[in-house]
Formats: structure tokens, C-alpha cells, sequence
């Protein structure tokens, strides 16, 4: 299916039943598989075969998803994980040991700036943070022999900042780096990574993908565009995998996919319910939809709120004076979905006072889902960062996060008019 528009492979995508099978994908909701051939299951251990033996491992509703996502990413694996944290956390170790480091913007989604600032130190493995403003020369300077993968966001959540995909895929292609971006505020729709030299892209299904708040959900994609067979900077892909038969995942035609499921998955068992694979299935077919409600609702908020008169700033591509609108016109031609932040003229207090008055408006630990909502980041989801961090997070103690909807935009508006009556 390659060949087909995203908004085709929404829809159609990772399941073809044969005469007389449901037609959408059923729930496979079995721990395991039964095999009457001896053979035919150790070939699955030894991956000569594809097919399923444990749903720690994979699962016939979750491998469905798994297709349709490596799809719109124009990948050749994609792994469903039971989290967009399990997502990042399981790609970091499949390219990590103890001694490592990795360089990352540092305008990334909160709990990803913890895992990288303080879980994975307790492990060895060093966070190197960059502005996403900065030099390639200064990004460059992170970089030493240790270093396993550069990683960022398409837009950041919640700085609203957008990746500038050519200056940091050129300085991965220069030292043979991993290359990682999380696609998800964009979703293929609006953006696919590997097209401006992405490698493996992360999504927090639990987003737009699903869609509806209703599943939880992450998936890695392999693009298979990275070569580890002889790179230095990989030796773990390139000697024998003792815990699994021997195995050199170097050799293998999907090596980081293979490597990250029969080793890390197998370890961690962070797989994806079947049940929230199907819902998220579900909700992957109206994907293309709702992206394009999602980006023209953001499009008259964001002017609405960036002429309010008690807005400080606002934080969105689709205005002109934004400083992110050349590079959202570069990689985001579609748009740049629903996510925005906006600074309040006042403080937290401000703030607070603001989101409480809002109706229509919730506040939410969420994003990107059919249903407005708003949070305060310094005060919930970046709580945990220093004043240092939060700054350097591109986020303030007036900022406010904004998920837009897919309601009528007049009714979100009025919703936001009515609450700033109240500051």
C-alpha cells in the first residue's frame, strides 16, 4: 500500500481479511497461541517465521495497528508499546548501555525531559540538552564517541517550538547517529519524519492517533534507513546476541526493530493491550479528518487569542508573526495541528483563575483529543523542573497549554472570551 495517500492509508492500512473473516480486525484477547508443530514454534523463537506465541511479545490486534502506523510513517516495523513513555524509554534502551550519553532538545514533553535528565542517569546513560534555536556547531560539541541517537520533537510540547529537521539530520548523517523524532503533535498526517532523514519515530498513540482519549497507547517505527552493519558507534548490533541464539542484528533487514522487541520488549514486557490496539485502530481511520478540523480550529483561536488584549503572546505557526512560521511552511505545509500555548499577561494566579472560569474548555493531563482542553505546565506536567529547566523548556509561569478541538470554533472562542472576563 505504499503507494496511497495517507488519508487513504488511514483507513485502509495494516489489516486485508480473507472471504468471510470480520471486516475490521477482532480483539485477540489471548495471552498466548496454541501450535500442534513442534518445529513451526521453536521457528518462531529463532525468528525463521513470522507469527505470534505470546502477546508479551506480539499479538495479532496489536501487530494490525503496528502495520497501519509503520505505514503513514513509511517505515518497515513498527512496535506497539503500552505507552508513548514505554515507546521512549524502550528505544533508549535498545541503543544504550551504561557510559553512554545521548543529545537531545530540551524542549521536549516533561516526563521525556525527566527520563532523559534524571531516570536514565541513575542507569549511566548521560542526557545532553540543546536549545533547538542553537548552532549545529553548538548541537555538534554534545556529540562524542558515546553518543547513540539525537533526539526531538516535530513541534514541542508544550514550547510549540518546531524542529528544524535538515540541521539536525545533516549533523546525524555527518557522525552516523541515530536520528529519533516524536511525531506526535503531527501525526504522518501533517508530517513524516523520515522523508527529512529521521530514523525511528515515536508516537504517543494515546494522542491524535487515538484520538479519543479512550486508549492508552505508544509505537516505535523502524524506517530502516540506518545502517548499523559495521558502525563503531554500534557495536551491540554487530556481536552475537547470546541471550537470543547468537543473533547479530546488524545482519538482519530490520535491525533495530528486531533487536528492540526480542530483546527489550522481551525483557520489559511494555506491550500494547490488545484492546487499546483496536480502539486505537478505530480511531486511526479518522485521522486524516480530524487533523485537518484540528488545524483550522487552531488557525482562528490562535488569531483570536493573538489579538486579545490580555494575551502577552502566542505560540503557534499558523500566525505570521510567529517564529517558527518559515520552518512550518518548510516541513508543516498541511499545518501544524491543534496545540498551542499562550502566555497570560498576569501569573500563575492569573492563570489559574483564567482556566476555571473556562466551560467549554476542560482542564486536562491531556492533548490532542476530539475535546478542547488547557493546563498550566509549570504548575502540573514540567512541576519537576528547576527554574532552569522550565526555562530552558521554553516555558514560563504565565504560559498555558491549549489543545483545540474539533468543536465549532465560535463556541471554543466564546468559551475562552467569557473566561477572560474574569482576570
Amino acid at each position: 500500500m505504499k503507494h496511497y495517500k495517507p488519508e487513504t492509508l488511514c483507513v485502509q492500512a495494516g489489516y486485508e481479511p480473507k472471504t468471510g473473516e470480520s471486516r475490521i480486525p477482532p480483539i485477540c484477547q489471548s495471552t498466548t497461541f496454541f501450535y500442534g508443530d513442534t518445529q513451526k514454534m521453536a521457528d518462531l523463537f529463532d525468528l525463521k517465521s513470522d507469527g505470534f506465541f505470546y502477546s508479551r511479545l506480539a499479538n495479532p490486534t496489536v501487530d494490525v495497528l503496528e502495520k497501519r502506523i509503520a505505514a503513514l510513517e513509511d517505515g518497515v516495523c513498527g512496535i506497539g508499546c503500552s505507552s508513548g513513555m514505554a515507546a521512549i524509554l524502550l528505544t533508549a534502551m535498545t541503543l544504550c548501555e551504561a557510559g553512554d550519553n545521548i543529545v537531545t532538545s530540551g524542549a521536549i514533553y516533561g516526563g521525556s525531559y525527566n527520563l532523559f535528565s534524571t531516570t536514565l542517569p541513575k542507569f549511566g546513560i548521560e542526557g545532553r540538552f540543546f536549545d533547538p534555536d542553537c548552532t549545529a556547531e553548538h548541537i555538534e560539541s554534545l556529540i562524542d564517541e558515546k553518543t547513540k541517537f539525537v533526539y526531538a520533537e516535530t513541534v514541542a510540547n508544550p514550547a510549540i517550538t518546531i524542529i528544524d529537521f535538515d540541521k539536525l539530520s545533516a549533523i546525524c548523517k555527518k557522525h552516523g547517529i541515530v536520528f529519533i523524532i516524536d511525531n506526535t503533535l503531527t501525526t504522518p498526517v501533517l508530517c513524516r519524519p523520515k522523508d527529512y532523514g529521521a530514523h525511528i519515530v515515536i508516537h504517543s498513540t494515546s494522542k491524535y492517533i487515538d484520538g479519543h482519549a479512550a486508549a492508552l497507547g505508544g509505537m516505535i517505527v523502524d524506517c530502516g534507513n540506518f545502517r548499523f552493519k559495521d558502525n563503531p558507534r554500534y557495536p551491540a548490533f554487530n556481536i552475537p546476541d547470546e541471550s537470543y541464539h547468537g543473533l547479530v542484528y546488524a545482519d538482519l533487514p530490520v535491525a533495530f526493530g528486531t533487536k528492540c522487541r526480542a530483546q527489550m520488549m522481551r525483557d520489559t514486557g511494555a506491550m500494547m493491550s490488545p484492546q487499546n490496539a483496536f480502539l486505537t485502530y478505530l480511531g486511526c481511520d479518522t485521522l486524516a479528518l480530524r487533523m485537518q478540523k484540528h488545524c483550522a480550529n487552531a488557525k482562528e483561536v490562535a488569531a483570536y487569542l493573538n489579538r486579545h488584549p490580555k494575551v502577552e503572546w502566542v505560540k503557534h505557526s499558523s500566525l505570521e508573526t510567529d517564529a517558527y512560521y518559515a520552518l512550518a511552511q518548510k516541513y508543516l505545509p498541511k499545518g501544524s495541528g491543534g496545540m498551542m500555548s499562550f502566555g497570560i499577561k498576569g501569573d500563575s494566579k492569573t492563570c489559574a483563575v483564567f482556566m476555571e472560569h473556562l466551560q467549554l474548555v476542560t482542564q486536562e493531563t491531556h492533548v490532542a483529543d476530539v475535546r478542547s482542553c488547557i493546563l498550566h505546565p509549570a504548575s502540573t506536567t514540567h512541576r519537576q523542573l528547576s527554574e532552569e529547566e522550565l526555562i530552558s523548556a521554553g516555558i514560563s509561569g504565565n504560559l498555558v497549554r491549549l489543545s483545540v478541538g474539533i468543536e465549532d470554533p465560535a463556541d471554543i472562542i466564546a468559551d475562552l472570551e467569557n473566561a477572560f472576563r474574569s482576570i
